[in-house]
This record gives C-alpha cells, sequence and structure tokens, in this order.
C-alpha cells in the first residue's frame, strides 16, 4: 500500500509531537542538544500519555494528535521535503491543498494506528550537534508487546525556535522513505500531481470512515 512506510513506522509517533512550547522558552539559553533531549523527551512523555488514555474516542484522539503535529513539526519543510523536484512545479493552490492533506493523512494514520496500543516506554539514549543547525537525539522506544526500536530524531534551530524535521527509524529515514513513496506514485500517475492529490485526498477519506 502506498505511503505505507510512514504508518509502518507508526513506534516513531511517542516521541514525536508536543512541548514545544517549552523548548521554544528555552532557544536563548542553554546548550542545544541538551535542550534538544529536552524537547524529545517532553514530547515523548505527552504523546505517549494521549495514546495510553483510553477514554478517549478516537475521533479526539485525531484531534489531540493533529494539535500535537501542528505544534511539534514544521510541517512544511517536511512535506516539501517529501515532494522533492515536483514541488517546483505545482501551483500555489495545488501546494495548498497538499500541505492540507499531507498533515490530514498523517494525523489520521497515527490516530488509527495508536487506537489498539497500550503502554509506551522511551529514554534518551544521546543528543549530538551537528556543527550547524541540527541536533540528532537517539532513543530507544517500547510498546507493549513489540521488540524495542531506536529512533533518532533530527530537530533544527530555526530562528527562535527548535522543531523535528525528520526521524530515522532503525537508521532508515522517514522522510526520505516519503519522499521516494511519493514520487513513486507520481511517476505511476504520469506525473499527473492532481491525480496525486485525488489519491491522497481518496487515502484520507478511507481513513475518515474507517473512524469508529
Amino acid at each position: 500500500m502506498w505511503l505505507q512506510r510512514l504508518v509502518v513506522s507508526g513506534l516513531c509517533v511517542p516521541a514525536l509531537c508536543c512541548g514545544v512550547a517549552l523548548a521554544n522558552a528555552q532557544t536563548q539559553t542553554g546548550n542545544l542538544p541538551a535542550r534538544a533531549a529536552s524537547l524529545v523527551m517532553t514530547l515523548g512523555a505527552d504523546a505517549a500519555a494521549i495514546i495510553s488514555d483510553k477514554s478517549m474516542t478516537t475521533v479526539q484522539r485525531v484531534d489531540r494528535f493533529r494539535s500535537l503535529f501542528q505544534n511539534g513539526f514544521d510541517v512544511p519543510t517536511i512535506a516539501r521535503f517529501a515532494l522533492g523536484r515536483y514541488w517546483n512545479g505545482t501551483t500555489l493552490g495545488q501546494q495548498q491543498e497538499y500541505l492540507r492533506q499531507f498533515e490530514d493523512f498523517v494525523v489520521r494514520s497515527y490516530a488509527v494506528t495508536f487506537d489498539s496500543y497500550g503502554s509506551v516506554a522511551f529514554r534518551i539514549a544521546s543528543s549530538r550537534f551537528d556543527g550547524g543547525h541540527d541536533v540528532f537525539v537517539v532513543t530507544f522506544v517500547k510498546t507493549a508487546g513489540r521488540p524495542p526500536i531506536t529512533l533518532e530524531w533530527r530537530v533544527r534551530q530555526r530562528d527562535d525556535h527548535l522543531g523535528i524535521i525528520d526521524v530515522a527509524v532503525e537508521g532508515v529515514s522517514m522522510s526520505l522513505s516519503e519522499r521516494q513513496e511519493f514520487s513513486s506514485v507520481i511517476q505511476a500517475k504520469g506525473g499527473n500531481f492532481d491525480a496525486f492529490l485525488r489519491a491522497l485526498r481518496d487515502k484520507n477519506a478511507a481513513l475518515a470512515s474507517s473512524v469508529p
């Protein structure tokens, strides 16, 4: 199934999305690798709380994950990277629609996937600065009934805030995987970007209809 890698890598979500306001408040002080690690730890704690709260409906979970995703990630940067060279050939209207559909797909996929998850535990293994604008934070994540996996979060400081721009699951970059997946789908559609958008809308409609 196209776009499957993003969902299959769903174990990465426990460290995905929230607490950015805390990191933003610290961007002017302290050590960048330490602040990036603190961001990831906060993200993990908040997202794990959502996953483990079984009193939530799937609709509520979708809403919570959407808020976390919007606050925790540079969504336009990630989505644009995923399109690669195809981004420059799109109109402003196509770009805006794609950004909406990209966000909706990620949020709904995670929310539906994690309905079946139980407890989540993770720990920070290391944090290193690349000498530019990015910090790589390595974590180990364990969910009930699944073997632990290694996740490496790429956290970027842009202007006055920190945000995650990529995650590598067992060494495989999710941003790069998305880019390869999207390119394959667009090529299969004969390079027709509107056809690609229709496929993405159809996928999101299917995910929405699967929500109890």
